[in-house]
């Protein structure tokens, strides 16, 4: 059977901004039906890289093909393929909520026949129909991005591209959204999504870390979490500064990352390194609440990864 072609394929991809490269030589492949996730740190290009795919900046070099479509010749006719919702979602706060879906059908060319129904289903799948008449501006945050991404689904994209959708919303929203972009992910629908949450990141089927414009990494998230160097000891002194500042110069210990008054060690082998970082501690005088062996997560993952890259 041969191959499905990717629906999404850059290469070397590049934006420039006067003297700054904010993509540099982009090379990606996005599978039809693919929940891709996208992180790195601020200014890293995310966001850049989302307009480019959307057609709403122009490519300084390098070639991208989008639903079949070249990026560089053919921008508007991506733009009936794709569904774009940036940070700051341009919702009108006098419309309602259905008059705001009204509005962006008719931006968006849908026929008048589909829109009701259209409307209808879509404020059931956000969840939105008993505010359906409530003015935009007087919806909570999380119904706001709900609508946002409905706006966006009004004419039936075959790929979404979310910059940051749930930043800023509370953690019942944000798990009530990503049911959302599940069922649609289920329906078939391809979807690229920018997160600064590495839990949102490991419910994706792959992940692209992106660092000062560049693709360093690109895999599952459990390929990610096992780039991590050896095992993790989770431990919460009452002195974190001076615990951590003292674990990190014990043998077999490759790293000491912060969470609050969380300290989370990687050490070369956690069986071994445990008595010894509670012997010292104690040494020092320095009380622990507790110390355990852990599971590294993504978030444990990616700052690893930034500090490395910020180190070379």
């Amino acid at each position: 059977m041969d191959e499905v072609p990717p629906i999404i394929e850059t290469h070397a991809l590049t934006r420039d901004f006067k003297k700054t490269r904010a993509v540099d030589s982009l090379d990606l492949s996005i599978r039809p039906g693919e929940l891709f996730g996208l992180v790195g740190p601020d200014g890293a290009g995310k966001t850049t890289t989302l307009r480019l795919l959307a057609g709403l900046l122009d490519i300084t070099s390098g070639s991208a093909k989008v639903a079949g479509y070249d990026l560089a010749r053919q921008p508007e006719a991506i733009k009936r393929k794709i569904g774009y919702m940036a940070q700051q979602f341009s919702l009108y706060g006098e419309l309602s909520v259905a008059e705001n879906l009204s509005f962006f059908a008719d931006l968006y060319d849908v026929p008048p026949a589909e829109l009701e129904e259209r409307t209808e289903r879509l404020l059931a799948f956000a969840g939105l129909t008993e505010f359906k008449d409530r003015r935009a501006a007087y919806l909570s945050g999380g119904m706001q991005k709900k609508l946002a991404l409905a706006c966006t689904l009004i004419h039936q994209p075959e790929i979404l591209l979310l910059d940051e959708p749930t930043t800023g919303v509370d953690p019942v929203s944000r798990r009530e959204f990503w049911d959302i972009l599940t069922d649609l992910n289920l329906g078939g629908t391809t979807i690229i999504v920018s997160t600064p949450y590495m839990d949102e990141a490991d419910r994706c089927l792959r992940v692209g870390l992106m660092y000062e414009g560049h693709m360093v990494v690109c895999a599952e998230p459990r390929q990610i979490r096992a780039m991590v160097k050896g095992e993790l000891i989770e431990l919460r002194p009452d002195d974190w500064q001076a615990a951590a500042a003292l674990v990190a110069t014990l043998p077999g210990v490759f790293e000491v990352q912060t969470y609050g008054e969380l300290l989370h060690v990687f050490v070369d082998s956690a069986d071994r390194r445990l008595p010894g970082i509670e012997a010292a501690l104690g040494e020092h005088g320095l009380a622990c609440r507790s110390i355990r062996r852990a599971t590294p997560r993504m978030e444990e993952a990616f700052i690893s990864l930034v500090g490395h890259l910020e180190e070379d």
